[in-house]
């Protein structure tokens, strides 16, 4: 198997996009295509698509293209979809439950095996027919299952504790949506969601557009 180790994460962030655009191709029964086409969709330079696949193998043929049905399921390989992620969620306010309905209509093989969160008024709650459970029984919960993906949508100050707990407790990701920086020990992947960063970037490139205007 090809060490995939050493490829920049910048890479790895794109071939969703990659895939994602598939997607929409075999939608349209396209068959193939080639770099060029694909970069006037995407919005990458013919070469820069070619170079990021090539740090995976030869997937296109000179003069014929890439073949997308293939395409789409190497960069699903490449990625991990080829296979099923449990995932707890801890913290169901607004944004736990918008995630928790997210993924299970997204039905993707990731799916949420339980709900925590400390809010009596929380506890028993069922969403997408699942039970939200008071957080005290999350290591106990860890400890009886298998559980991939940890999701965190607490507030900032809860967020280092409960993802201790979750560590301890066999994941192997956290997907943070909590607004703070996680420590996590060594071998744990960790993806985070920071919502008022994308939002303050937003508001820099509005102002940045305005002000080009006025040049």
């Amino acid at each position: 198997m090809k060490d995939n180790s050493k490829i920049s994460s910048a890479v790895i962030k794109r071939l969703p996009r990659y895939r994602r655009y598939l997607s929409d191709l075999q939608k349209k029964n396209v068959d193939r295509i080639s770099s060029n086409e694909l970069s006037n969709l995407i919005g990458y330079t013919a070469s820069q698509i070619r170079q990021d696949l090539n740090n995976f193998g030869g997937f296109g043929q000179q003069g014929y293209g890439y073949n997308i049905q293939s395409l789409y399921n190497e960069i699903g390989s490449i990625l991990g979809l080829d296979q099923d992620y449990k995932m707890v969620i801890v913290g169901t306010g607004n944004l736990g439950q918008a995630i928790a309905n997210y993924t299970h209509y997204y039905k993707s093989g990731f799916m949420v095996s339980a709900m925590f969160d400390v809010n009596p008024k929380l506890i028993g709650l069922r969403i997408n027919d699942i039970e939200v459970l008071d957080y005290e029984r999350l290591e106990s919960f860890l400890k009886d299952n298998t559980v991939d993906i940890g999701i965190i949508c607490t507030n900032k100050d809860s967020a280092q504790e409960v993802v201790d707990k979750l560590c301890a407790g066999g994941v192997k990701g956290v997907w943070n949506f909590a607004p703070t920086d996680l420590i996590l020990p060594e071998g744990i992947a960790l993806e985070n969601v920071h919502l008022s960063d994308s939002l303050h970037s937003l508001a820099y490139y509005i102002n940045r557009n305005k002000n080009n205007e006025k040049e």
